[in-house]
């Protein structure tokens, strides 16, 4: 409630030691990447210029690199370079080439004819004429190619956060995932400003005299390379182990405020996607990660649950929240829906989940597997008595939940389904649900009692030490505050956790948050 009613300076006031680093790895982001762009963009652009047989190929390469969605470049980067600055910065580079090669490509066989001509009658060789003929006359044609590339590269990094590598986009990304306007707008306008900024600025580069800007040419380089250089100046910590927290969970106090307010921890944090998060903690790259209790990749990446000995996570179990009006509009569906409950606990959600984070098996195929094997799937019906709406957060578990829901739905009525999956955080779906965009979604008690609630921190405190007390004060506050009904508890706790290497947990003597805080603290 508080969160609500902050306004955007105030909170920007408060971030603003966050906000002046994110701000300069935005930077260091993007001029580095800019210029290592240059660096292959204009050799290229000249080459096709010279040769211009090859200027049909290499624009059309640079196209079609420039057309893929940006978080699937960052995607296909992961594997080969890792997370962090190395994949954001190729891929940024990837973007910024189609520009620089085309508008060097443009400005250099854009020249008249007559004057090279005129050139080469002087006796000059063909660096020469490249020099001091062909790129002064282009430079301003270059010029905007850069600028291009420049106000591109500005918005793709906000993207980069998704794979552990900083800038404005932590506040856009953890906005959205909590639904908090004034973080998503603490790292928009910065970046909007940014672009801009920078857009100004080469554009007046770009009406100076070129006789004039050759006197200080080197100097550009030098100063992109130290803009650069602010990336690496809040990468720097005070402590030896390295945590990384998606973004709700950064803002959650059943997530890293808590983690600060109740046990005191400090450590060097880094903004990831959940769905590199794993295999980043198992490739060394973070020692410490926020994650999910029934993942399946805490079998596959060798981790362990720190144990949370205080008490900040409270019991998360799953069940279909629905609109009470779409329980009255769709006869049977919470029948239906309740056909689940009690079928799934801890170590069978862990497995489920386990075949489609690992082994990369569907949800369709998980989902139909598990019902088979309980005597649940029946063949759809294909009737048209209605459509149901049905949601789901953005990882595998929700997809998973929503798949089974959708077959028994399809297999035990004449009702029609829509899927709307992947809508992100917990409050995205929440909305969703109460604006009438879906009519149910998977929700876990801890979640909705933290994070949609917010009762008094005393009253948690109560009420969290017992799952059904939980379950039950959730579930009639919100038939009062939202007319939302929780239906059956599906069986399994998936709470959020603290997770280590095992291996590294057993060296470091680290099994509790607490023992966490201590080696932090010591080292």
């Amino acid at each position: 409630m508080i969160e609500q009613q902050q306004t955007l300076w105030s909170f920007m006031t408060e971030q603003s030691d966050k906000l002046l680093a994110q701000t300069l790895q935005h930077l260091g982001l993007t001029f580095v990447s800019l210029l290592l762009a240059i660096a292959v963009g204009l050799p290229l652009g000249i080459l096709i210029a010279r040769r211009r047989k090859l200027a049909g190929s290499v624009l059309g390469i640079a196209g079609i690199l420039q057309t893929i969605p940006s978080i699937a470049l960052l995607g296909f980067m992961i594997p080969l370079l890792g997370i962090g600055a190395k994949p954001a910065i190729v891929a940024l580079l990837i973007y910024a080439l189609l520009p620089i090669i085309r508008n060097t490509y443009t400005g250099i066989v854009g020249i008249d004819r007559h004057i090279i001509e005129a050139a080469n009658a002087l006796g000059m060789s063909r660096t020469q004429v490249l020099l001091q003929v062909e790129l002064p006359l282009a430079l301003p044609v270059i010029l905007a190619g850069i600028r291009t590339a420049t106000v591109i590269n500005v918005g793709v990094a906000t993207l980069a956060s998704f794979i552990a590598a900083g800038g404005l986009g932590e506040f856009i990304f953890g906005g959205i995932s909590l639904n908090n306007s004034n973080m998503i707008l603490a790292g928009a306008i910065p970046a909007a400003l940014l672009a801009v900024i920078l857009d100004l600025l080469l554009s007046g580069v770009q009406k100076l005299d070129f006789r004039k800007l050759r006197k200080i040419r080197f100097l550009f380089p030098l100063l992109i390379l130290l803009v650069g250089g602010f990336y690496m100046i809040p990468a720097t910590s005070d402590t030896s182990l390295r945590a990384g927290f998606t973004p709700e969970f950064m803002g959650r106090m059943d997530g890293d405020l808590g983690l600060k307010s109740v046990y005191g921890l400090k450590i060097h944090t880094t903004v990831i996607s959940d769905a590199v998060m794993y295999k980043a903690a198992y490739e060394k790259e973070l020692d410490v990660i926020s994650g999910y209790s029934t993942d399946g990749r805490l079998k596959a990446f060798g981790l362990t649950i720190l144990k949370d000995d205080k008490g900040i996570f409270p019991p998360y179990y799953a069940a279909p929240i629905v609109r009470q009006a779409s329980l009255e509009k769709f006869p049977g569906l919470e029948a239906v829906l309740n056909l689940l409950a009690g079928k799934i606990n801890d170590s069978v959600m862990t497995d489920l989940n386990y075949r489609t984070d690992y082994l990369k098996q569907t949800p369709e195929r998980v989902a139909k597997d598990f019902l088979i094997s309980k005597g649940l799937y029946k063949s759809p019906r294909n009737g048209h008595a209605g459509t149901i709406r049905i949601g789901s957060k953005i990882f595998g578990e929700q997809y998973i939940l929503a798949e089974m829901y959708n077959m028994l739905i399809k297999g035990n009525t004449d009702y029609e389904v829509a899927t709307k999956t992947g809508l992100g955080g917990t409050k995205i779906c929440f909305d969703a649900l109460r604006n009438d965009q879906i009519d149910f979604y998977p929700e876990y008690t801890g979640t909705g009692l933290l994070v949609l609630l917010q009762p008094d921190p005393k009253l948690v405190k109560e009420i969290t030490r017992d799952k059904d007390r939980t379950y039950g004060y959730v579930k009639r506050a919100f038939q009062k505050k939202y007319q939302i009904q929780w239906l059956k508890p599906i069986g399994f706790n998936n709470s959020y956790a603290l997770m280590m290497r095992a291996k590294q947990s057993k060296v470091l003597n680290v099994t509790t948050i607490t023992e966490l805080r201590n080696y932090i603290d010591n080292n």
